[in-house]
C-alpha cells in the first residue's frame, strides 16, 4: 500500500473541514507545519475566547488536554475532538482534585484562582480561571483586601505576588517545561551573543526570570519580539513558539533556552509533541478521539472561565 504523504493529509484536512464545518485551533507550542494548517493560532486565553464564540461544528484542538476540555466547557453542543488524548500536562497532573479539595479546607475563606492548565474537576472547585496572559490583571481586578488561593503553578504564583503584592498561598506545582531551563546555558548563551534579549515566560523559576529583560505568556512573548529593536532574543519557552515569531520577523535571530538535560538545545513539550499531521488527519475522519466532560462538572467549571472571559474583555485583553 503507497505510504499518504504530509501533502496528502493537508489537502484531506482541508477538504475535511469545509465538508464537517470544522475549525482546528492551535497552540503556539505546536510544531510550525500543525500551526500552518490551524484556523486559529494562539494562547490559552486567545484559544478560550475562540472556543467560546465560533460558528463551527466541530473543534479540533491541536494542543492538550486540558485544552481540549476548556473547549467543550465553553462549547458544550459542539464536538471537541483531540488527536491525541495522551496529551496531558505535567503542571495539571501536578493537582489532583481530592488533594486540591484538601487544600482549600485547610486555607479557607480564599478567592480561589486556578491556571488554565488544571483539569475539568479543579476548574469546577475554583472561583476564576486566569493564563498567564492576564493573571496579573484578574488578581489586580479583585478588591485589595481580598484573600486569594492560587493553583497550581508556584513559580507564576509567586510572579504574580511579586507583581501585585496580595495575600495569596500558593499551590506547589510546576511545568516540566519551565522548569527545567538552565540558567547557566542561559548565561553562557547571552556571553556568545551579548546583543541578545533574554525573554522568559513567568512559569520559569525566579533565578531564570532574574535575567530576563522582558516577562511574558507566549502571545505577550511574540509581540515583544515583534515590535522590540534588538535583532536576537534568547527564548525560555516552549521552543515551538519560535515558528511565529521567525514568521513575523524572519530578519531576527531566536535562540531556544536549553533545559537542564537537553541534548537538542531547546526544550520542547513532549505532550504538546505528541499531536501529529497524521493523528490530526485521522481524528478528523474518525471524529474522535472526542472530549467528553460530566454535565454536573461542567456547569461548575464554566462560571470560573466565563469570569476570567468577562474580566478579560472588559479590561481589552
Amino acid at each position: 500500500m503507497k505510504q499518504k504523504t504530509v501533502e496528502y493529509y493537508i489537502s484531506e484536512i482541508k477538504r475535511m473541514k469545509a465538508e464537517k464545518n470544522a475549525i482546528i485551533l492551535a497552540h503556539y507550542y505546536q510544531t510550525g507545519d500543525i500551526q500552518d494548517i490551524a484556523d486559529f493560532i494562539g494562547d490559552s486565553l486567545a484559544l478560550s475566547q475562540k472556543a467560546a464564540a465560533n460558528n463551527a461544528d466541530i473543534i479540533l484542538f491541536a494542543g492538550v488536554k486540558f485544552m481540549a476540555e476548556t473547549a467543550k466547557i465553553l462549547a458544550p453542543d459542539k464536538k471537541v475532538l483531540l488527536p491525541d488524548v495522551n496529551a496531558g500536562c505535567s503542571l495539571a497532573d501536578s493537582c489532583k482534585a481530592v488533594d486540591f479539595e484538601k487544600f482549600i479546607k485547610e486555607n479557607p475563606g480564599r478567592t480561589i484562582i486556578s491556571y488554565v492548565n488544571t483539569t475539568a474537576e479543579i476548574k469546577a472547585l475554583s472561583d476564576i480561571i486566569c493564563t498567564s496572559s492576564n493573571a496579573v490583571q484578574i488578581v489586580e481586578s479583585l478588591p485589595p483586601y481580598e484573600k486569594i488561593l492560587f493553583a497550581p503553578d508556584r513559580n507564576l504564583g509567586n510572579y504574580v505576588l511579586n507583581k501585585t503584592g496580595r495575600d495569596m498561598v500558593i499551590w506547589n506545582g510546576t511545568c516540566h517545561v519551565h522548569e527545567e531551563f538552565s540558567l547557566e546555558a542561559i548565561l553562557r548563551l547571552k556571553k556568545e551573543n551579548p546583543d541578545a534579549k533574554i525573554i522568559v515566560h513567568p512559569e520559569c523559576e525566579l533565578p531564570v526570570r532574574m535575567v530576563a529583560d522582558f516577562i511574558g505568556s507566549t502571545s505577550e512573548l511574540l509581540h515583544f519580539t515583534k515590535t522590540d529593536t534588538a535583532n536576537c532574543y534568547i527564548v525560555a519557552t516552549e521552543a515551538g513558539i519560535i515558528h511565529q515569531m521567525k514568521k513575523l520577523n524572519p530578519g531576527k535571530k531566536y535562540i531556544p533556552a536549553p533545559g537542564i538535560d537537553s541534548t537538542c538545545g531547546c526544550s520542547e513539550c513532549s505532550f504538546m509533541k505528541l499531536v501529529t499531521i497524521e493523528k490530526i488527519y485521522n481524528c478528523l475522519r474518525d471524529e474522535k478521539p472526542e472530549i467528553l466532560v460530566d454535565m454536573n462538572i461542567l456547569a461548575k467549571a464554566q462560571k470560573p472561565i466565563k469570569r476570567m472571559i468577562e474580566i478579560s474583555d472588559k479590561l481589552g485583553l
